[in-house]
């Protein structure tokens, strides 16, 4: 069963670090070579988000059902409630991690940008390769969030903080942007893939609608890393391209088959023959029975 950090006293006393400067914030740096996380301390999951830029010389770091090979230097990002496993890790090489807890950021500007960043939800094979300069870019705004997080608290303490956080989230979104771009070929391969897969389920007549869960799991990905690495690719995210695959296939069966509109949203994995109607007019301007109608006469 894993162990649940609700605060992050308690995940620092498990790690046997000094307690925190602020309950719901934390800003922590460490030098090589160390073992920064306790040999007790295995399977957890916690109430706030974790950013951590590390290296590591041995170990093992499971997040989600992913492992990951830890030789390069790596941002990556845990939310709250996901599944981080850890067996005797050692850093190589000295790194930084900042943790807040998800009430930090309420009614803050910065929450939107935070819920909306997909690299929240994505595994840690899919973490964050950085170059050097993009490192040092990363530890020069760590250095000012931890020069304010340790300065005497005032009135602008938060708002300055947040201002540094939210410029890291913003350089890290950018540095995804030209990591997909640099895995073109991968992510080529990977879209020709995900066609193929949801080509086989449609082409099935199995009456389930495909989703980018279940997409994401054949080709072993992550639901959030599938849909961004496909709107990087291509300009549309992952239910987007199946939507326009499913309105498809539907504008053959109104024209080839005398199907009611009902059966047709039946046989294509609808539940509910409204919501076909629905989303088959907002593809194509029309409704079901007034495509087949301007088609067939």
């Amino acid at each position: 069963m894993p162990q649940h950090f609700e605060s992050l006293y308690a995940l620092y006393r498990a790690c046997h670090l000094p307690p925190p400067a602020h309950p719901l914030l934390s800003v922590f740096s460490f030098d090589t070579p160390m073992t920064a996380f306790s040999e007790h301390l295995n399977d957890f999951t916690s109430d706030f988000y974790l950013i951590a830029l590390k290296k590591f010389e041995a170990g093992l770091m499971l997040y989600g059902r992913s492992t990951y090979d830890h030789q390069q230097g790596t941002l990556s990002f845990t939310r709250p409630g996901q599944l981080v496993a850890l067996k005797n890790v050692a850093f190589e090489d000295s790194g930084f991690v900042i943790a807040f807890h998800k009430d930090y950021i309420l009614q803050e500007k910065v929450y939107d940008e935070v819920v909306g960043y997909g690299f929240f939800d994505y595994a840690i094979n899919e973490a964050l390769h950085v170059s050097e300069q993009e490192e040092h870019t990363l530890w020069q705004l760590y250095h000012c969030m931890e020069a304010e997080y340790y300065n005497n608290e005032d009135d602008c303490s938060k708002s300055i903080l947040l201002s540094h956080l939210t410029t890291l989230l913003r350089y890290a979104n950018r540095y995804y942007q030209r990591q997909f771009r640099h895995r073109q070929v991968a992510s080529s391969r990977l879209l020709r893939q995900f066609h193929q897969q949801l080509d086989q389920q449609l082409e099935a007549g199995t009456a389930v609608l495909p989703t980018v869960g279940a997409l994401a799991q054949v080709l072993g990905l992550s639901p959030r890393y599938l849909s961004d690495l496909l709107k990087a690719e291509t300009g549309k995210t992952a239910i987007e391209h199946i939507q326009i695959k499913l309105i498809d296939k539907a504008k053959n069966l109104l024209l080839v088959s005398d199907w009611s509109i009902a059966e047709t949203a039946y046989h294509l994995g609808f539940d509910y023959p409204n919501y076909f109607s629905r989303l088959f007019k907002k593809q194509t301007g029309l409704s079901p029975k007034a495509y087949r109608q301007q088609h067939l006469h």
